[in-house]
């Protein structure tokens, strides 16, 4: 009799919990995705450096114009490795306003292709944004190697 009732009330708690959560779902407001935002116009979303030199920075500015409705604000940006480097701006960017993402590349004992990302989070309407990278980082030149000078035997 004992496990008849507790099963009873499994069942019971089972039901109001179900109840409950379905009358949860139903009073939720529905998020409009029709909303104005902002909205990012990149006049390259890729950019080529080409062939760069070992060690120096390579640097570029990706310059966009918000063609949206509602000020962009950018809240991260970060490279798809530590050898990318983006800087932001920090203030609003209002509708028909001008901004640029300053991406740095560091090619110190780096040699090789570049193909980076940089990741923008923000309350546009393309969120996340990815911007793209690429180029050669050419080798410093070897060395001469320096002969050994090794002393005459004296006579």
């Amino acid at each position: 009799m004992k496990t008849i009732t507790i099963a009873l009330l499994c069942v019971c708690a089972s039901h109001a919990s179900v109840q409950a959560q379905d009358k949860q779902t139903s009073l939720s407001i529905p998020i409009s995705t029709n909303a104005p935002q902002g909205k990012f116009h990149f006049k390259s979303e890729t950019h080529d450096y080409g062939e760069v030199p070992e060690g120096p920075q390579a640097e570029y500015d990706f310059e966009f114009k918000n063609v949206g409705k509602q000020p962009i604000v950018i809240s991260e940006a970060h490279g798809s490795c530590g050898c990318t480097v983006p800087q932001w701006p920090h203030e609003p960017i209002k509708p028909g306003k001008k901004g640029k993402i300053h991406v740095t590349y560091n090619t110190a004992g780096r040699p090789g292709p570049i193909q980076k990302d940089v990741y923008i989070t923000s309350n546009a309407e393309q969120s996340p944004m990815v911007l793209h990278i690429r180029g050669t980082v050419t080798p410093k030149p070897a060395a001469a190697p320096t002969a050994a000078v090794t002393p005459s035997p004296a006579k």
